[in-house]
């Protein structure tokens, strides 16, 4: 899917909680996106959290994906976990099915899944990975939506297991001019400015072209922008870029199931 001058999604991951713990303003953001991805309990998330974010979503008419990640909370999914490729299918497969569950209960239908942190960076650039990925979701269910990283082995890797994608941007981080994500450990890597980054999200929205760290801009495709529900000041800075996008005349839609779609 390309940018287009008349719709887009916005998604955000949430539910990234655990027990007592709570991180981001997942109710505020809610309000501002048009596709949710669920954490389903290996970077974060619980039964009780994962039910009770898809409630919310559900009440606001939020379209619903899983987040999975390697079972790292510690270090909130962004450390890789070596695992054989076998081991990262099941990871993912149950991982799924988990907030599926959760979903038959809330009344929802999960429409699409994307992988979270270490395990989306490492998918993005090893072909194996990614197909191990896919190969999970399509054992599930091939009508769930792969959210890919735009231009990574993702997309391919989905495609070759029979699943439709939507490449994915992120408006609140930084890239090399090969596409790739700035690793989170190097200087710029994570964009505060909300004024700034709506100003670099609207100039990839109308020209396909997104701005790079230390380079020219790389043309990239998005059928939806992610705003991290984990960064402080993430509700504003959302805001900002549903403001920017809208102010523009695009109109914000989910990319995969209609909002929050009642199970038959």
């Amino acid at each position: 899917m390309s940018p287009s001058a008349h719709s887009i999604d916005l998604n955000a991951d949430l539910g990234e909680g655990f027990g007592p713990w709570t991180i981001g303003d997942d109710a505020g953001l809610l309000g501002i996106v048009t596709s949710a991805n669920v954490a389903c309990g290996g970077h974060a998330g619980d039964p009780d959290i994962m039910l009770a974010t898809l409630m919310q979503a559900k009440a606001l008419g939020v379209a619903v994906g899983a987040h999975p990640g390697f079972a790292d909370p510690a270090g909130f999914g962004r450390r890789i976990i070596p695992m054989s490729l076998r081991s990262v299918e099941a990871m993912v497969a149950t991982q799924l099915g988990s907030l599926m569950g959760a979903a038959a209960l809330a009344g929802v239908r999960i429409g699409h899944l994307k992988a979270h942190g270490a395990l989306a960076n490492l998918a993005a650039v090893d072909s194996d990975v990614a197909g191990a990925v896919a190969r999970a979701v399509a054992a599930v269910s091939r009508d769930l939506v792969m959210l890919v990283i735009s231009g990574s082995a993702q997309g391919p890797a989905a495609q070759a297991c029979g699943l439709a994608t939507c490449d994915e941007v992120f408006a609140d981080r930084a890239y090399l001019p090969d596409g790739r994500l700035v690793p989170r450990d190097r200087p710029g890597a994570v964009l505060t400015d909300p004024g700034q980054a709506a100003l670099r999200l609207l100039a990839f929205v109308q020209t396909g072209l997104m701005a790079t760290l230390g380079g020219p801009p790389v043309r990239l495709s998005a059928g939806s922008v992610c705003v991290h529900g984990d960064a402080p000041g993430a509700v504003a800075f959302a805001g900002k870029m549903r403001a920017a996008l809208t102010g523009a005349g695009v109109t914000l839609t989910a990319f995969a199931l209609p909002p929050a779609r009642l199970v038959p």
